[in-house]
């Protein structure tokens, strides 16, 4: 790489960082912005075409693999039929569909060609629409549901695509090839994310070392994603497996170790997804340089059928999985159509369909074409339905008060557990322990600072401001503690400045500071 594209890459991030910071100060869906001012910029800067080895390579594993360590296994495992049918038989059902379509609009183009735009349209990319669904209160199943798709969809998806792009080269691959290697990547990925998975749990529960245990988690996806593609297996189902079993071990790990895994994965989901978003609008211009001497009008045509029928599809497939697998039980709950109507509308196609369109072979046929119109249908998908989807939940009224509701409530309860079980303890061990005064008041403000967790959990079910607006306890406290803390650190920083204390005792001072902060935010 010279030092141009390092620049340009440089540049991209930056920029790209920019643009997210101004979304969240506004309010905005970041990942929609980052595409518009891509599109906005493309014509202004040198053009790159996106590397599909970059993306499948070093940007997808990463996200994956903390959207996964994120994620609730156990809910995962309730919704596990909704989830299949969307990120397997959804999937599958787009491919044949729009690949259908496709073939009828373009008759030369060879029938597997055409599955293989279907199979790179077919997986949608959940991050803008879990984003705005988190912030505007969307249940929880139904964000569990979106997310189980985009785990998952990508390794049907990318298989499909492997399919339909070997028997569109003359590979001669039947149907029954094509479901055996189905079946050997899907089950490849699983057996290998469950020996990394097991392996890394071990490794990461003896290390008790926060730094060291952090490192590891970096590179457990690349590892991982590297590992099983070696061997012609699903990566993406592999990095999946291996997040959600360390996810849901994670408390087996010390304190420090999640706590600077929050950040570090936080930090590195900002910058990526930023990135990734923008080179999406970026590519306008690389795409349209393929299509030198078609007709617009033709064109249009293509895109916006591709369009129409890649947003039916979702709809015609999500609302018979939602209900018809209900016809044989009588008391499993139906979900209330509001809802499958936000699912359906959450189909907003991403990265991963621009990088298999650009791995398309050069010699494939029509490639600029299809290139051309997996960019449109991923910027369609995203600016139409992500614009909208905010609107379509506030019209719909769907909410997740009461899940909010039974959430504190279920919290102040287990808080209350956890005190009664604490205090227990610590008057067992004053049992066997001699006190004196000084013992006992480190006693009294111990069980004064359990009593007060305990009080912010249930003040929580009342709003947590009291009666008239008056503060309550435990949120004064977080006030008025907060307050003293700036007072102390300002302390610490003046003492410094004038050289009366040394940079690494501030360090150390401040971090005390700052973790009882942290502890006061939540």
């Amino acid at each position: 790489m010279d030092a141009s594209t390092g620049l340009y890459w440089l540049l991209v991030a930056g920029g790209s960082i920019i643009v997210a910071w101004v979304a969240r100060r506004r309010g905005w869906p970041a990942p929609l912005l980052l595409v518009l001012v891509g599109l906005a910029v493309s014509p202004l800067v040198p053009s790159i075409a996106l590397d599909p080895e970059l993306i499948l390579y070093v940007f997808l594993p990463p996200l994956l693999y903390s959207a996964a360590l994120d994620s609730s296994y156990l809910s995962l495992r309730e919704n596990k039929r909704a989830i299949g049918l969307l990120s397997i038989g959804l999937v599958l059902f787009t491919t044949v569909v729009v690949g259908g379509v496709v073939h009828l609009m373009l008759p030369d183009l060879p029938l597997a060609a055409a599955f293989a735009l279907g199979a790179i349209v077919a997986p949608p990319d959940a991050v803008a629409a879990v984003a705005v669904g988190r912030r505007l209160g969307l249940p929880r199943r139904s964000l569990t549901i979106l997310i189980g798709e985009s785990l998952f969809n990508d390794a049907t998806a990318l298989t499909a695509y492997r399919v339909a792009i070997g028997a569109a080269a003359g590979h001669g691959i039947s149907l029954l090839q094509g479901f055996g290697e189905f079946l050997y990547t899907a089950v490849g990925g699983v057996v290998i994310g469950v020996v990394v998975a097991v392996v890394s749990g071990w490794l990461l529960e003896r290390a008790r070392d926060p730094l060291v245990e952090n490192t590891v988690m970096l590179l457990i996806p690349f590892a991982t994603y590297l590992g099983a593609e070696s061997v012609h297996a699903s990566g993406v189902i592999a990095v999946v497996i291996v997040g959600l079993y360390l996810g849901h071990r994670m408390h087996r790990t010390g304190a420090g170790t999640r706590l600077v895994l929050t950040s570090v994965w936080k930090v590195t989901d900002f910058l990526l997804e930023s990135i990734v978003f923008a080179l999406i609008g970026l590519q306008l211009v690389p795409v349209l340089s393929g299509l030198v001497g078609r007709s617009p009008w033709e064109v249009a045509v293509y895109v916006l059928v591709i369009f129409v029928v890649t947003v039916l599809a979702r709809f015609v497939w999500v609302f018979p999985a939602a209900y018809l697998p209900l016809l044989r039980s009588r008391t499993a709950a139906r979900p209330p159509w509001q809802d499958v109507v936000v699912v359906g509308w959450a189909g907003m196609r991403g990265v991963v369909s621009m990088a298999a369109a650009f791995a398309i072979p050069d010699d494939f046929p029509e490639r600029n074409l299809l290139l051309f119109l997996t960019f449109t249908t991923v910027i369609l998908t995203l600016l139409v339905q992500g614009l909208t989807f905010p609107t379509l939940i506030r019209k719909l009224r769907v909410s997740s008060e009461r899940e909010e509701y039974e959430d504190n409530l279920s919290e102040a309860a287990a808080q209350q557990a956890a005190v009664e079980a604490g205090l227990a303890r610590l008057e067992e061990i004053l049992e066997q322990e001699e006190t004196d005064e000084i013992h006992r008041e480190v006693i009294d403000m111990l069980r004064a600072k359990s009593e007060r967790r305990a009080l912010t959990a249930w003040e929580r079910l009342g709003g947590g401001t009291g009666q008239g607006g008056v503060e309550t306890p435990s949120r004064l406290y977080r006030r008025l503690r907060r307050e003293m803390l700036d007072a102390e650190r300002a302390v610490f920083v003046r003492l410094r400045d004038e050289r009366r204390l040394d940079d690494e005792v501030l360090r150390r001072v401040t971090a005390e500071l700052d973790f009882e902060e942290a502890i006061l935010e939540r």
